[in-house]
């Protein structure tokens, strides 16, 4: 059994390594699995997708990246992303060093003389209101309603010239290789991570891109033994909903003969039980427990903003 263990141990290093070689993991018809269909197939995909702003050039990440590549194409639109870039930048930095970027920010894209960065969609009343308040304090929100005008401004012509273009058609090409079926093959699996009420958790990777994941998969015989269809439904359509860095997100889902698959991100790091008792030191100090604790709240405050009660937080 021990054998057993460090041979399926070794395999899955050697995986999460990208197997040595250099296609990283892929299989070797990852070429032919990932090829874009043309575009004339993308019909259906055009005019069935919801034109959204917020979500196809927001929130999806495909779709994100491939918007800021269009809006690189033209400077005033570069200028608008480079600004929401900085201030993102500036919220996630620390509080004491939060003012001077604030000032950095402004000195940037506040300056009339600063041609190539002076985000003119910015009205200059609310630029004087955000110096003001950054002289008493460099609050997270300082710049919301600046980043409000510019989402305001893109998601109108700047979108609509998008939906018109290339990168757009690239988007609809993405999202037709998205629908493709999902099955076990879609996969390798490799060792047993862990085991729960109705199942276990495995590692597996995508043969498309050699990526790993953590494959959850819920027994059916089990399911329907402690009537949980409703539990194991609900947990995929929350899963699905969540877009946080601070809870697990969910790839892809399919079933085959006895179960339920849940494909999520995979934590590489070890448990909590691992890093207190085998990390040097038993224990944490306040600072890294802070830390935890902290991520642990963002956590909960992401799901708590999609009007989701995670029931089952230990102490």
């Amino acid at each position: 059994m021990e054998l057993e263990n460090i041979v399926a141990n070794t395999v899955l290093l050697k995986a999460r390594e990208g197997g040595g070689g250099n296609r990283k993991g892929k299989s070797k018809k990852w070429k032919q699995m990932l090829q874009f269909p043309h575009i004339s197939l993308c019909e259906e995909l055009r005019q069935t997708t919801e034109k959204d702003y917020s979500s196809l050039c927001e929130r999806q990440p495909i779709g994100r990246l491939l918007f800021r590549q269009f809006c690189d194409t033209q400077p005033e639109l570069r200028r608008c992303v480079k600004f929401l870039d900085a201030v993102a930048e500036y919220e996630v930095t620390p509080d004491e060093r939060r003012k001077d970027c604030g000032h950095e920010l402004i000195n940037k894209y506040f300056n009339p003389k600063s041609e190539e960065d002076y985000v003119s969609e910015v009205e200059e009343a609310m630029m004087a209101r955000c110096a003001e308040r950054l002289q008493l304090e460099a609050c997270k929100e300082l710049f919301k309603d600046c980043t409000k005008l510019i989402h305001d401004y893109l998601s109108v012509a700047p979108f609509a010239d998008y939906l018109d273009s290339m990168y757009y058609n690239r988007f609809l090409q993405w999202k037709w290789l998205e629908r493709q079926p999902v099955t076990k093959n879609t996969f390798r699996q490799y060792r047993v991570l862990g085991k729960g009420g109705f199942g276990e958790v495995c590692a597996c990777q995508v043969r498309a891109t050699g990526k790993m994941y953590a494959c959850k998969k819920l027994e059916k015989k089990r399911i329907k033994k402690r009537k949980g269809e409703s539990m194991a439904l609900n947990e995929k359509q929350i899963l699905e909903k969540v877009n946080s860095r601070f809870v697990v997100s969910l790839a892809y889902a399919y079933e085959t003969k006895d179960a339920l698959c849940l494909v999520l991100t995979l934590m590489n790091g070890g448990d909590l039980k691992f890093h207190i008792y085998h990390m040097g030191e038993a224990g944490f100090d306040e600072t890294r427990a802070v830390f935890y604790a902290a991520e642990i709240c963002c956590g909960l405050e992401d799901l708590h903003r999609e009007r989701i009660v995670y029931r089952d937080l230990k102490p």
